[in-house]
């Protein structure tokens, strides 16, 4: 009894339950759908729903990616202590683990609107697209972050969906949350890099490294940036213009995971777990997520003269 309880536990840690706080990205997209429907107690009902529903699916992608990477994860510093790595569960075990959080989220997804539901199934289709051959898309170079950071706009639309009955939320908004999440990722593989520290070993891990190097692994994170806050700069400019009051935080977090990546002292490399110890930066992550979502329900008059075109009409007119 004491052995199964044991193995129950160890296919427990491959669901990553201490990486649920990545779904907190689906908050912006349920303020935002609060500002064009009607604030009821159903509607945070229907948030706690959807955040457990997503937690769930997360589990199942989270489960997926540790049965098909065992193996490569034994060629890793600090992977190759998983349990099914180290051969301390059988597979399966994780397996019947995926298909209850699959069926248990999908289920819970059905009390939402359609379109949550949609979405779910899509969240599912992205993990099977990154993690199973012959696609398999995490071997592909840049190919791989693109596709795992295409997570954040699902989990914004998700958000989004939860309750509200159009379709799609902003598309600047989804492609800044796209390629922010594309800049995190492609720096957590140039930690991973630096932290595997050799060539060979490094592609026993993950093929991608056969092609990746440090110089187009920041260099990729550097466009990734760039294309973010561009199309953030179109959503303020086009629908909240109170935005432009956290740009320069969001700006100043981006600078610090980044320096978090390259730090020579930073021997351990970035990971969830990680982060989740540094307690300023998460903090500083609250601090961002707060006044982001607040700004959806305020209406600073004095910041539309950013976005006055009547000098240029006047101009035009002359």
């Amino acid at each position: 009894m004491d052995s199964f309880f044991q193995k129950f536990l160890l296919t427990l840690t491959c669901a990553r339950i201490n990486h649920w706080m990545k779904n907190i990205f689906i908050l912006p997209g349920f303020a935002m759908a609060l500002v064009i429907e009607s604030i009821t107690l159903n509607s945070f009902l229907s948030l706690f729903i959807a955040i457990v529903a997503v937690n769930f699916l997360a589990s199942a992608n989270y489960s997926l990616n540790e049965i098909f990477d065992k193996e490569l994860d034994k060629f890793h510093p600090h992977k190759k202590e998983r349990p099914l790595a180290k051969g301390l569960i059988p597979s399966y075990y994780v397996f019947f683990q995926y298909i209850f959080c699959v069926a248990f989220g999908l289920f819970l997804s059905t009390y939402l609107k359609p379109m949550f539901f949609y979405l779910s199934i899509l969240f599912l289709v992205m993990a099977l697209v990154y993690n199973i051959p012959p696609i398999r898309a995490k071997e592909i170079p840049f190919i791989d972050v693109l596709v795992e950071a295409f997570n954040n706009p699902i989990r914004l639309s998700l958000g989004w969906a939860s309750i509200c009955s159009i379709i799609f939320p902003p598309l600047s908004f989804a492609i800044c949350y796209w390629f922010g999440g594309a800049f995190l990722m492609a720096m957590k593989r140039y930690s991973e890099y630096k932290l595997i520290n050799d060539k060979v070993a490094s592609i026993k891990y993950r093929k991608s490294f056969i092609y990746y190097n440090e110089t187009n692994l920041l260099l990729s994170s550097f466009l990734y940036a760039l294309v973010s806050v561009f199309f953030l700069g179109i959503f303020i400019v086009k629908y909240y213009i109170e935005f432009i009051l956290v740009f320069p935080l969001i700006s100043f977090l981006f600078i610090w995971y980044a320096y978090l990546a390259i730090d020579k002292k930073n021997d351990n490399g970035i990971s969830t777990g990680k982060l989740l110890k540094n307690r300023p930066f998460i903090l500083y992550c609250i601090l961002i997520g707060i006044l982001t979502i607040s700004l959806f329900f305020v209406d600073i008059s004095f910041l539309d003269h950013f976005i006055d075109h009547t000098y240029l009409n006047d101009i035009r007119i002359n």
